[in-house]
């Protein structure tokens, strides 16, 4: 079942492998014996579904955990069941997928304009006003 990121963006399960792994934490003498944790590979170099500008900026947000071929790794152990830690991995590939695929807003840089000068002139003259008066005088 393909894993819904954003809409008109999904990733088919073929690209995305989860193993599993010795954790530790909570689970009690469970956890020497039961490979818990799971741990979700995903080729983001080579995926067919991300377009150019989603891969580069993922593989940056990624940091650490992108391999040098640009591999994300993701190793999820919170909880004591291979299911709910392999949910847990998908749910946090899927929210790092999408706040690659976020665009920022672009801004166009302003200048103030003459009435907002003329009030920021007008308050500095206000407040200089304010600390004139403020001097004491020693000459008397």
């Amino acid at each position: 079942m393909p894993i819904a990121i954003l809409p008109g963006l999904t990733l088919p399960d073929s690209e995305v492998t989860v193993s599993y792994i010795l954790a530790s934490g909570p689970g009690g003498q469970n956890v020497n014996k039961v490979a818990t944790a799971a741990q979700l590979r995903f080729d983001a170099a080579r995926s067919a579904a991300l377009p150019e500008r989603v891969r580069t900026r993922l593989l940056e947000l990624a940091g650490s955990r992108a391999t040098q071929d640009g591999v994300i790794v993701i190793t999820a152990r919170r909880f004591r069941t291979q299911l709910r830690n392999r949910q847990d991995a998908i749910e946090r590939l899927a929210e790092l997928i999408r706040q690659a695929a976020h665009r920022p807003a672009f801004r166009v840089a302003t200048r103030p304009g003459r009435a907002a000068r003329e009030r920021r002139l007008q308050g500095k003259a206000h407040r200089a006003g304010i600390k004139r008066t403020r001097t004491t005088h020693y000459d008397e």
